[in-house]
């Protein structure tokens, strides 16, 4: 007892202690901040010896004073931090939309393949391997990366709040994306496609995804309050949302919500755009200005014509009664009028790149571009710059009229290279 007494010294409060207890071991305490309640936060390491001990101690000491030490209490498991991330932190600072891709990336694919580990414990190893496996068994690069930015951003916030010293995240690797995940249109197919939808309901839909790049639901978000003719200036405000449901049978059914017959949605139709960047202004080309002039015209003889059954809510693109158009049978058009037009099979959001593509081709300036398609980050503009050949030549065989020819009859002294009607060149 004596020999205890003597191996351990009281220190100031605050300072680190090293003594050697009854147990026969050597123990280290260090203050390394303050709990949540206002108590001071000491922690605890025993050691077989004394230099053991006191190099404990000093590692303590550097976490503390590099301010990389973990918080009090029970330590997080990746599963425990994801949904508490996903549940109470993520919904307070992004839109409804991208919180299902957040859900989506941490119950369907993090949790279930790397929810046991403890969060300071799991290693840019541990990451990569997940993703091997996904690689594996089929998934696409891209969708690998939505996972990868949407684990990074969860772990970021950990290390903001001093639960995770390092985002391992930030070292490993993400599978590459090949550049032909991102393919434009060549200017041939815009022109086939605009001549085939020229005999579709709302033509003027895709002439508006394919020259502005407008997003699905930055398109079918807009009103006719949004667009100015007489100036030529379109508004970027709002976003239609694809519908969520829930049971509305009390989950009786046997069926997913979306397909209960009592479903009952639980999201707004549209939101506010979802940056200070996306809501923007956008010039409209002269022959797109003619072409909303003629889509117009159409919709009112439409109105008439459905008498009674028209609902008017503004809208630019509007169903046969004046509803709003959801996103799937949006979807579904995009992809008649591919195969009408016998235009290779791609994504709707393709018709988005082919318009940043082209831009940039052209030579507008890189923040010109951003601002047009509402991107944030210069980050977006790089994931364009590929520019396939074919769509590079045709611009230098096209320059002057790109996807529209200009009228013949157009004066010479007053031709900017855009003006004429929307009428793709044969």
């Amino acid at each position: 007892m004596a020999e205890d007494k003597s191996k351990r010294t009281r220190q100031p409060n605050g300072r680190s202690s090293i003594y050697l207890g009854k147990d026969g071991k050597w123990h280290g305490r260090v203050t390394v901040g303050i709990r949540d309640d206002g108590t001071p936060d000491r922690r605890h390491v025993e050691r077989k010896t004394r230099a053991e001990v006191t190099a404990a101690v000093r590692d303590l000491e550097r976490e503390r004073d590099a301010k990389t030490i973990r918080k009090a209490g029970r330590p997080w498991t990746v599963k425990t931090w994801l949904t508490h991330w996903v549940e109470n932190i993520a919904p307070l600072a992004v839109n409804e939309n991208t919180m299902v891709g957040y859900g989506v990336a941490v119950r369907k694919h993090l949790i279930p393949a790397l929810g046991a580990h403890r969060l300071d414990k799991l290693k840019p190893e541990h990451i990569e391997h997940f993703y091997g496996k996904m690689q594996a068994n089929g998934r696409r690069a891209g969708t690998i990366h939505q996972i990868h930015r949407t684990f990074r951003t969860a772990l970021n916030e950990a290390v903001r709040r001093g639960h995770l010293a390092r985002n391992p995240v930030q070292l490993a690797k993400a599978p590459r994306l090949s550049e032909e995940e991102v393919e434009p249109y060549t200017v041939e197919e815009v022109q086939r496609l605009l001549r085939t939808a020229d005999d579709r309901r709302n033509s003027a839909r895709w002439a508006v995804a394919l020259a502005l790049g407008l997003r699905q639901g930055e398109a079918l978000g807009l009103k006719w309050a949004d667009v100015d003719l007489a100036r030529g200036v379109l508004m970027v405000r709002r976003s239609r949302r694809r519908p969520r449901y829930a049971h509305g049978c009390g989950d009786t059914c046997g069926r997913k919500a979306g397909y209960c017959p009592q479903r009952q949605r639980t999201n707004p139709e549209t939101a506010d755009t979802k940056s200070r960047a996306g809501r923007r202004s956008v010039g409209l080309p002269a022959q797109l200005v003619d072409l909303l002039r003629t889509h117009q015209t159409k919709q009112a003889v439409e109105r008439a014509g459905a008498g009674d059954d028209w609902t008017e809510e503004g809208w630019l693109f509007a169903t046969s009664t004046g509803r709003g158009t959801s996103p799937r049978t949006d979807y579904d058009d995009w992809k008649e009028l591919l195969s009408d037009a016998k235009v290779r099979d791609g994504r709707l959001h393709d018709a988005r790149h082919t318009a940043a593509t082209v831009l940039l081709i052209l030579g507008v300036s890189e923040r010109a571009v951003m601002g047009l398609m509402g991107w944030s980050t210069t980050a977006m503009a790089a994931r364009y710059q590929h520019m396939v050949d074919s769509v590079r030549t045709d611009v230098a065989r096209q320059v002057d009229g790109l996807i529209w020819k200009p009228d013949v009859d157009a004066p010479d002294d007053d031709d900017d290279g855009l003006s004429g009607t929307l009428v793709p060149a044969h």
